[in-house]
């Protein structure tokens, strides 16, 4: 019992080291862990590539959530150097600004109205950017076809072929053989790398493509004069999609002016007589008049668009 302050004080010096110990072991484990998904994401390569990242730990904090995890698996197919931490951050400031530029310039009831438009413009962006990396992906598709059979012809394994026109053409197709030479080089299948492709950029002209790779690698079938007949055919395909589009260039413009002159003649009207969008906003009827007339506008819009659509 006479030793039991200096057994007291022990027990505690004890516990005070573990503790230190504990709380070192768990810092250098989370940052060890911080690092090695800075390493693996796309940002750890923006960063290697000396590219300076914003908002470190807005982004760390959002991809241990739903909504980061959606927003860097839509980046990842877009090509955009940016991580889901700025895009989010830009975000909210573009959807802040409208909301300002909206309640000074019209009415303090179209600020949050312009803010949920920003909002389904910044997805709409996302697509878009996917659409247009897709595209310039699909035109790039002929003369990945003729390099693979060129190489296949002089020998080459189809892997071999892949990793060489990976490293022959330019973005997005250099990119995106370069991810599945990785993945072959990891020891994946070749269908699992490709299959994984043709989710992340979804076109009929890349479907034909991978299945005919897939099947002769499979089969073992003449896998040259396939790629020959194939080149034929999407370089027919290609012309046919430009010629498509150019034809309906002015259904599109339509489709952005019909709301374009929607917004036009609130403006005229709020010019001509000052007030009129806030005494008009401010009684019930008007909001739901204006609530009433932006949703007839948008399904304009998509019905327009989904016109347009034609699939070739």
């Amino acid at each position: 019992m006479t030793n039991l302050p200096l057994l007291t004080i022990g027990v505690t010096l004890v516990c005070g080291v573990l503790g230190v110990m504990g709380l070192h072991a768990y810092a250098g484990g989370k940052a060890d862990r911080d690092a090695l998904v800075d390493r693996l994401s796309h940002t750890g390569q923006i960063q290697a590539a000396g590219r300076h990242r914003r908002f470190q730990g807005v982004d760390r904090r959002l991809r241990r959530t739903s909504l980061g995890r959606k927003i860097e698996l839509k980046l990842a197919v877009t090509g955009l150097e940016i991580t889901p931490g700025e895009f989010f951050v830009y975000a909210l400031v573009a959807m802040a600004g409208l909301w300002m530029t909206a309640s000074s310039i019209l009415a303090s009831f179209f600020g949050p109205v312009a803010a949920l438009i920003g909002l389904w413009g910044t997805n709409a962006f996302l697509n878009w950017q996917r659409t247009k990396r897709t595209d310039r992906f699909i035109n790039q598709l002929p003369e990945l076809s003729r390099i693979l059979a060129n190489a296949t012809q002089a020998g080459l394994a189809l892997r071999t072929a892949l990793a060489m026109a990976a490293d022959e053409l330019e973005d997005p197709a250099g990119e995106e053989l370069a991810r599945v030479a990785r993945r072959l080089g990891v020891g994946e299948s070749l269908d699992e790398a490709l299959s994984e492709l043709t989710e992340r950029l979804p076109s009929r002209e890349l479907v034909v493509l991978v299945t005919t790779l897939v099947l002769s690698n499979r089969a073992g079938g003449t896998v040259v004069s396939s790629l020959r007949n194939l080149t034929e055919t999407l370089e027919e395909r290609k012309e046919t999609r430009r010629e498509v589009k150019t034809q309906l260039s002015q259904v599109t413009v339509t489709a952005y002016a019909v709301p374009g002159f929607g917004f036009g003649a609130m403006l005229l009207m709020n010019a001509v007589m000052p007030g009129a969008l806030d005494r008009m906003t401010g009684a019930l009827i008007g909001q739901a008049a204006v609530i009433v007339s932006l949703i007839l506008y948008a399904i304009g819009f998509i019905v327009i668009r989904r016109l347009s659509r034609i699939d070739v």
